[in-house]
């Protein structure tokens, strides 16, 4: 188990030390269960009051906060709490799952796949024709990797992942558990006799940036004719559906279960809160924001926030809540 002390823990977050503890720190936890070996942080004002009551001995706290340590306790202040907890959290990651050999007996490669320097590859991963790994690449067990993808340096893939032919996925990307990418859009209509459904091939790919993290049980669809595109950086939750020849621009966030259909265009920096849904052939500019739950149906304009269901302005729908309310009195 990792141990350091408080001055070790203020070398990561560069603060100021207020008090002090005879404790070593050899874990995180919330202000309300962390023990006496433990760190918190506090970034909101609303959780100050807590931390009389905690048993932690050290808090991370912002330096905005008019907060007294108490005895054996320390604070050490930081402008930002929130940065600082990702700084400290790094140095308490423990190592990853083990890798006894780089590449496992049992993975199944095709004698024409190209794998980089320093990649490790787990036990019944399938990598296909003409597939190429960049170095450092590393693929948990059971991954499926189909013919002529290419993968760039440093990508980190867990089991459970598929990743469909021809897809272009960069360097310094996490793709979680269970994540697939490049399946078919969704896409039918209906048969000349009426009688039923006709599938809409879709031969186009996935193109995916550098630096970008997809969550576990997350979908990015292949383009029906050219490329479903994923920017540089952009962050993918949990249970997030990217429909086919959507195109994100860089550092995107959408959070758990949000969605967009086919031909959805995000502008740089856009955040998608949790559930929210986006009608397709939609443009959200970059900047803007969609509140989780809600409804876009028509596009959003630069550094505009949206909110409800449909959405509109969020100032706007706040008023209609409160008119609302007022009413149902």
């Amino acid at each position: 188990m990792k141990s350091f002390s408080v001055e070790d823990i203020n070398a990561i977050v560069n603060g100021e030390i207020i008090g002090k503890t005879t404790n070593k720190i050899s874990g995180l936890e919330q202000i309300k269960k962390a023990n006496e070996h433990q760190a918190t942080f506090i970034g909101n004002r609303k959780f100050a009051a807590l931390w009389k009551d905690s048993k932690a001995s050290l808090a991370i706290v912002n330096d905005n906060l008019d907060i007294e340590p108490g005895e054996n306790r320390v604070l050490i202040k930081v402008k930002n709490a929130d940065l600082a907890m990702a700084k400290l959290l790094e140095s308490f990651t423990p190592e990853p799952p083990h890798f006894e050999t780089e590449i496992h007996p049992s993975a199944t490669i095709d004698a024409t796949a190209t794998i980089g320097k320093g990649t490790r590859i787990g036990a019944g991963s399938y990598i296909g024709k003409d597939v190429v790994l960049g170095e450092n690449v590393t693929i948990y067990p059971n991954v499926t990797i189909l013919d002529d993808t290419t993968i760039g340096d440093y990508t980190t893939i867990w089991s459970g992942t598929v990743i469909r032919e021809y897809s272009e996925i960069g360097s310094h990307c996490i793709f979680h558990n269970n994540v697939s990418i490049g399946a078919d859009g969704f896409g039918y209509r209906p048969s000349d006799d009426g009688r039923g459904l006709v599938k809409i091939p879709h031969i186009g790919n996935v193109v995916i940036g550098n630096g970008v993290e997809i969550g576990a049980n997350s979908c990015v669809d292949r383009g029906k004719f050219s490329s479903t595109i994923l920017g540089d950086g952009c962050k993918i939750d949990n249970l997030v559906q990217i429909a086919h020849n959507c195109v994100l621009g860089r550092s995107c966030i959408m959070a758990g279960s949000s969605g967009l259909a086919g031909s959805v265009t995000l502008g740089d920096g856009v955040m998608i809160g949790g559930s929210a849904s986006i009608k397709d052939h939609t443009t959200i500019h970059s900047g803007a924001t969609v509140g989780a739950g809600s409804g876009v149906m028509n596009d959003v304009a630069a550094g505009k926030t949206v909110l409800g269901y449909p959405a509109v302005d969020s100032r706007e729908m706040l008023k209609q809540w409160v008119a609302l309310r007022k009413l149902a009195r």
